[in-house]
C-alpha cells in the first residue's frame, strides 16, 4: 500500500540527486530508469489514491490521485523520457540535475491536492527551469533568464496571497474547484494565467524559450505551460471568461510567428496558439470540451517537443537558427527532416495524426454550446497554424534556399527521441482510442467521419494555396535579420523610458529642495552653535550665587501657579 502512496516526484528528486553524484554511462542509465520506474510505478495506481497531512490544525493533501492528474502524469513521464533521451549526448551537471528537478516538480504539481503544496512545486518549476535558459551560458539568455524568473517568481507570489485568502474566507486549503468568485479567486486565477501565457502576460515564453540550450527547450515545452493548463482545468473549468481569453490565444501569436525569422521563436508563438485551443475547451467546460483540451495538451507536448527536437538537432549541428540562414538541410538530414514534417503535420491537425483527434472535440464542443464566433476564430487559428508551423517551420529550416550548409544527421540519441515522439504523433492519431481512454470523462466522440475529415481537408488545402500564392507572389513577409514588437516593449522599452523622463523632469526639483534644505540645515546649525558653542552664551560659566537666584525665582513661580490651581 505504501508503494502506491509514493508521491510520484520522489523518483525524480533522486534522480536528481544520483546525476549530481555520478558521470557517464552510469548517470544516463539512471537517469533514464527513473521515468520508467516512475511509469511502471504510476501504472499499478488503480483509481483514487490521496495521503493527507495535519500540520497546524490544517488539512495538506501532498498526494492526490484522480483522472485528471494521472493522465497529466502519464504525459510527464513520457514527456521527460523522450527529453532525457534527446540530452544524453549532453556533458552538463547543471543541465541534467535541473531537468530531473523540473520534471519531478510538474509531477509534483499536478498530483498536489492542497494549494500550499501547488505553490512548493510552482516556485520549484520556477527555480529549476531558469538553469536550463542560464545553461546555454550567453548574455542574451542571462538577461533572459532573469526576466524570466522574475514574472514566473511574480506568479508564485499571487498563488500564495490568493491560497492565503482562500484560507481566511473558506476555512480550506483544497485545490478543487475554485470558481471566479472573490479576490482570492482572481489573484490565484491570475497566477495561472501568468504561467499559462494569458495575451499580454505571455512574453516571458517567447523571450526566454528561444535562449534556453538545445536540449533544455524540449523541456521548457513540456512541462509549465501544460502544468498551467491542468491546474485552469482543476480550478476553472466553465468560466466563461476562459473562452473568450483562449480564443484571442489562439490567434494574435500567428501574426508575431509569419514574421518572426528566429525558428524557435516561431515554436513559442505557435505554443500560445495551441494552449489557446486547451484554456478555450476548459472554459466552455463540457465533458467533450475539457477532455479536449487535456487531449491536446497530451498531444500537444509530443508533437511541440518533436518540432523543437528537431529545430534543436539544426542548431546543435549549424549553431544557427534564423530561417534566413537555414534552408537545403534535408540533402544532409533527411531523417531530421521527416521527423520535422510529421510533427509539422501532427500541429497542423491532418487526418491520420495526433493533433486532429484532440483539436477537433474542443471546436465541436464550440459549435455545440452555441460560440460561433469563437468557432470562427478557432477555425482561423487552425489555417494559420498551418502556416506559420505547418509549413514555414520545415520549409526555411530544411527546403526554401540552398543556404550551403552541409553538415551530418545529429547524435543517435537525439534521433532515437524524435523517432519515439514521431510514432507516439502517428499512433495516437491512427487510434485516438488509446488516448481516449484515459481521459477524465468518457468519451462519445468519433472524429473520423466525414464531415471532420472533409471539412480539415478542405482548410489545409486553401492554406497550403494561400502560402503557394503569397510565396510566388512575394506578399509573404521575408525571413530578415530584426526585432519585432510585442506587448514586452511595454515593460522593456516605454517603461524604462517613461521611468529616466521622470527622472530628468524630477532632478531640477530634487536639486532645488536639496540645496534649499541644506541651507536651513546649516542656518539652524550655525544658529545652534552660537548658543551652544564653546563660545555660546549657555557655555559660559554662571557664578553659585546667581544659579541659587534663579532657582528662587522658579520655585516662586511654582508656588504661585500651585496655589493658582
Amino acid at each position: 500500500m505504501w508503494m502506491t502512496e509514493l508521491p510520484a516526484f520522489v523518483p525524480f528528486f533522486i534522480g536528481a540527486l544520483l546525476a549530481a553524484l555520478t558521470r557517464g554511462w552510469l548517470r544516463a542509465v539512471l537517469m533514464l530508469a527513473v521515468p520508467v520506474a516512475g511509469g511502471l510505478h504510476l501504472l499499478s495506481v488503480d483509481g483514487y489514491v490521496q495521503l493527507e497531512w495535519q500540520l497546524l490544525g490544517y488539512t495538506l493533501t501532498p498526494y492526490r490521485v484522480d483522472r485528471l492528474s494521472l493522465l497529466f502524469g502519464y504525459l510527464f513521464h513520457i514527456a521527460a523520457f523522450i527529453a532525457i533521451v534527446f540530452s544524453l549526448h549532453v556533458r552538463d551537471s547543471l543541465q541534467h540535475v535541473a531537468a530531473m528537478i523540473y520534471a519531478g516538480s510538474a509531477l509534483g504539481a499536478v498530483f498536489a491536492g492542497d494549494l500550499l503544496t501547488l505553490f512548493v512545486f510552482w516556485e520549484l518549476l520556477a527555480l529549476s527551469s531558469v538553469m536550463l535558459i542560464w545553461a546555454r551560458r550567453t548574455s542574451r539568455a542571462t538577461g533572459a533568464g532573469m526576466r524570466y524568473l522574475i514574472i514566473q517568481v511574480l506568479s508564485g507570489v499571487l498563488l500564495l496571497a490568493g491560497a492565503l485568502l482562500h484560507l481566511r474566507t473558506s476555512g480550506s486549503l483544497a485545490f478543487d474547484y475554485i470558481g471566479l468568485q472573490g479576490a482570492a479567486a482572481w489573484l490565484i486565477f491570475l497566477a495561472f494565467g501568468i504561467k499559462c501565457a494569458f495575451p499580454l502576460l505571455h512574453n516571458w515564453l517567447t523571450d526566454a524559450y528561444p535562449e534556453a540550450t538545445p536540449t533544455g527547450t524540449v523541456f521548457l515545452s513540456a512541462f509549465t505551460t501544460k502544468v498551467a493548463v491542468y491546474a485552469l482545468a482543476r480550478a476553472f473549468p466553465g468560466t466563461e471568461i476562459l473562452v473568450y481569453i483562449g480564443a484571442i490565444m489562439t490567434c494574435f501569436p500567428i501574426f508575431y510567428a509569419v514574421i518572426e525569422n528566429d525558428l524557435r521563436r516561431v515554436l513559442a508563438y505557435s505554443m500560445i496558439n495551441q494552449i489557446g485551443f486547451m484554456v478555450c475547451g476548459i472554459g466552455i467546460g463540457t465533458a467533450l470540451a475539457v477532455n479536449g483540451a487535456v487531449a491536446h495538451a497530451f498531444n500537444d507536448v509530443l508533437f511541440k517537443g518533436l518540432l523543437f527536437m528537431s529545430m534543436g538537432a539544426v542548431l546543435h549541428l549549424t549553431g544557427r537558427m534564423n530561417g534566413s540562414d537555414l534552408g537545403g538541410l534535408y540533402k544532409s538530414m533527411p531523417i531530421t527532416t521527416t521527423f520535422c514534417i510529421v510533427g509539422a503535420a501532427s500541429i497542423s491537425a491532418f487526418p491520420l495524426f495526433s493533433g486532429f483527434v484532440s483539436k477537433s472535440m474542443v471546436m465541436s464542443a464550440a459549435l455545440l454550446e452555441d460560440y460561433p464566433g469563437v468557432w470562427l476564430m478557432l477555425l482561423f487559428a487552425s489555417a494559420g497554424v498551418f502556416h506559420h508551423a505547418g509549413i514555414k517551420i520545415p520549409f526555411f529550416a530544411f527546403f526554401a534556399h540552398d543556404s550551403g550548409i552541409r553538415v551530418t544527421e545529429p547524435p543517435r540519441n537525439m534521433l532515437i527521441a524524435m523517432g519515439i515522439a514521431a510514432v507516439l504523433c502517428v499512433l495516437i492519431g491512427c487510434y485516438p482510442t488509446l488516448l481516449y481512454q484515459l481521459l477524465p470523462f468518457g468519451v462519445d466522440y468519433t472524429p473520423y467521419d466525414s464531415t471532420h475529415v472533409l471539412a480539415q481537408l478542405q482548410l489545409l488545402f486553401f492554406s497550403a494555396l494561400a502560402f503557394a500564392w503569397l510565396k510566388l507572389s512575394g506578399l509573404y513577409p521575408p525571413e530578415l535579420h530584426s526585432t519585432n514588437l510585442d506587448a514586452e516593449w511595454l515593460y522593456r522599452r516605454v517603461l524604462p523610458q517613461s521611468w529616466h523622463r521622470l527622472i530628468a523632469v524630477l532632478r531640477p526639483i530634487d536639486t532645488f529642495v536639496r540645496r534649499s534644505t541644506h541651507r536651513r540645515v546649516s542656518k539652524f546649525i550655525s544658529g545652534m552653535f552660537r548658543h551652544h558653542g564653546p563660545h555660546g552664551v549657555l557655555a559660559r560659566t554662571w557664578p553659585t550665587g546667581s544659579m541659587v537666584l534663579w532657582v528662587a525665582m522658579l520655585l516662586a513661580v511654582y508656588v504661585l501657579f500651585h496655589y493658582l490651581k
